[in-house]
């Protein structure tokens, strides 16, 4: 469909709104080389468990919705310039846990962009999706021109670096599309180096199976791999290794302007004896408007104990 709504228009309303960044890409035509190395990624194994990435929904953007014809990519900024604590004492809980649940505050924000665009015309269709459904984020974000996709897995703009959320609004209009944005990660390996459990297999490549992200998140099983628990480092909730170490991260990380991000002061410094013994209350009172809500209280515990094992 097409109608009297610019792209401008539609990207100075995606500000307004708070969002940092937004792109369009058109959905009109497939990207191949994306859907052949998310197959060669599945074939692999490397999804380990998570079976959802294998929906066929990923591969093609028109089966989440038919009359698809853009695709508005947006990004929110979450650092905040807070450090984990020294010492092998404390757990370490990734940087986009330490606030209000991500998927919350950007569906918030998706909701307003969607109703925004529905007010333009009875014709006007859209659909959001904030890191909730069948839509590879990453891959509509470079071509939307958000940023790239880096050797360590992640989205990586120039100004905010990887910490960002990404997020889409599908919608049945025909926008200008922007460029997609081209790679810079140069020949810097410093991601692939300092994975710990040699998470990237090759360059721009993640295996779940090695990736502590994966295990302290995602893995339900009573332990850990004997190939992965000795290596935590303290992690008891994803892993910001490769993204600590991104030189893109520390020459432009930027401190958030979004409020819900600052870290709940619980999320900074909690030690590993405090979390293996945290009992289900008190996950639940801890965790109430928390994306770490996905770790369950027994897999939390399971993490810390894992990292104090690794200690003896």
């Amino acid at each position: 469909m097409t109608m009297a709504l610019s792209s401008t228009q539609v990207k100075e309303k995606a500000r307004a709104l708070g969002f940092h960044k937004v792109g369009i890409a058109s959905a009109e035509t497939q990207d191949g080389a994306a859907v052949a190395s998310l197959q060669q990624w599945l074939a692999k194994g490397y999804h380990a468990d998570m079976q959802w990435m294998a929906n066929p929904k990923r591969e093609d953007i028109r089966l989440v919705m038919p009359e698809v014809r853009s695709v508005i990519c947006v990004a929110l900024n979450y650092y905040t310039g807070h450090t984990h604590p020294e010492g092998d004492r404390y757990a370490k809980l990734s940087r986009y846990g330490w606030g209000r649940d991500y998927h919350k505050v950007l569906s918030k924000k998706l909701k307003a962009l969607t109703a925004w665009l529905r007010e333009q015309s009875e014709l006007m269709e859209a659909r959001y999706y904030a890191d909730t459904g069948p839509v590879p984020d990453k891959v509509w974000a470079q071509r939307a021109g958000i940023g790239w996709i880096a050797k360590n897995g992640n989205v990586i703009s120039r100004e905010y670096g990887s910490w960002v959320f990404l997020g889409e609004v599908l919608t049945n209009v025909e926008l200008t599309p922007d460029k997609p944005h081209t790679q810079h990660c140069g020949t810097c390996t410093r991601c692939i180096e300092a994975c710990p459990t040699g998470a990237i297999a090759e360059p721009f490549v993640v295996d779940a199976n090695r990736c502590i992200a994966y295990h302290t998140i995602e893995n339900r099983a009573q332990t850990l791999p004997e190939a992965i628990a000795p290596h935590l480092n303290g992690w008891v909730a994803g892993c910001d290794i490769c993204q600590d170490v991104c030189p893109w991260n520390q020459r432009f990380a930027t401190e958030t302007d979004v409020t819900e991000f600052q870290p709940y002061p619980e999320n900074l410094s909690p030690t590993l004896e405090e979390l293996a013994t945290l009992s289900d209350d008190e996950w639940d009172r801890r965790f109430r408007a928390s994306a770490l809500r996905r770790i369950k209280p027994d897999m939390l515990r399971r993490n810390a104990r894992a990292n104090l094992q690794s200690q003896m």
